[in-house]
């Protein structure tokens, strides 16, 4: 890693710490640290030993990516290779806890930094990973770290409720929302549109991201000082620019997922998709909604909301070794 640091204007166009300098890497090292890589990809090893002879953050994602391909399951590498940051570790790639702690000791040789299970607690895709990892070679804090809300959670704070509810599960940050559903096919809307044929209006679909937009103002954080967003207030105004690419049907799983564009009471614009896998399926410019704020009260979360019928997805690392992730609060 760098000794010396200093503000470099051109990254990520704004200025940020940046090492000017790697330190010393010898023959012996690279010898060392391909041997360490050797059932990583060549690019894998290549990315590194840049990263070690400059110390440019720019190969550390190849870093990140090949050594966690290097142990998913085969089935699932080629997943990896498209670098979709949504696939979450475990419920997507299926990587448990001891794998996940071999995954970080090896981070930690390639690239020569140290990462303690508190910071790792909250990282569960492969989005979270990237970004914190190039945090902390830049020296810099890691963001905020996301919120993964459950089914549970979604159904007791949601003004919505099924059988008009289209979230799974959801994954909430600090400037952006991430949730899936699946298209069970037991949807009531599916028995006539269309006839013999069920496919997914384009208008739930439109539903499915303004409902992530009214969670991500509900749990975001959004509020002013001692208040939040009020479930009750809110309700949509509009959208400008829909544009959709894919008929979704039965067995599909939707990937959703929004950026605020402008939030400021009494109204927030949202940008959001939706995909399909790697195949795009909704894209909408502008959502708007209107909405209040009342005072921030701890509401508690059911242990189950029985009206939700939805597969319940497996949401923390077990503890089976003691450097290992323990599972976040939601």
């Amino acid at each position: 890693m760098a000794e010396d640091v200093h503000k470099n204007p051109e990254v990520n166009g704004s200025k940020q710490p940046f090492p000017t300098s790697a330190k010393s890497f010898t023959a012996e090292d690279e010898a060392a640290l391909t041997e360490a890589l050797k059932r990583c990809s060549p690019a894998t090893i290549e990315a590194a030993v840049k990263f070690r002879k400059t110390g440019d953050p720019a190969p550390v994602p190849t870093v990140v990516i090949g050594i966690i391909e290097r142990f998913a399951e085969p089935d699932q590498r080629a997943r990896l290779r498209v670098a979709d940051d949504d696939l979450r570790l475990i419920e997507d790639l299926g990587i448990d806890s001891l794998t996940m702690m071999e995954i970080v000791i090896l981070v930690e040789d390639a690239l020569q930094m140290s990462i303690n299970n508190d910071e790792l607690r909250n990282l569960r895709t492969l989005g979270d990973i990237k970004v914190f990892i190039d945090c902390k070679v830049r020296g810099l804090p890691p963001p905020k770290p996301s919120r993964f809300l459950p089914i549970e959670h979604i159904g007791a704070v949601m003004p919505i409720q099924p059988p008009f509810l289209f979230l799974n599960e959801a994954t909430i940050g600090s400037s952006s929302a991430s949730a899936k559903y699946k298209i069970t096919g037991d949807e009531f809307f599916l028995k006539g549109h269309f006839k013999d044929n069920p496919v997914m209006p384009a208008s739930i679909m439109l539903e499915a991201i303004g409902q992530l937009a009214v969670l991500f103002l509900i749990e975001g954080g959004h509020g002013e000082e001692g208040k939040q967003a009020d479930p009750q207030t809110i309700y949509f105004t509009g959208c400008e620019g829909v544009r959709a690419h894919r008929i979704c049907k039965p067995g599909d799983t939707l990937t959703i997922s929004i950026k605020p564009k402008r939030l400021k009471m009494p109204l927030a614009t949202i940008e959001g998709q939706i995909r399909v896998g790697q195949e795009k399926a909704v894209y909408v410019e502008e959502i708007t909604l209107t909405y209040g704020f009342r005072e921030a009260v701890a509401q508690p979360v059911p242990a189950a909301v029985s009206a939700v019928a939805a597969p319940k997805a497996v949401h923390s690392l077990p503890a089976a070794a003691a450097r290992i992730i323990s599972p976040a609060a939601v």
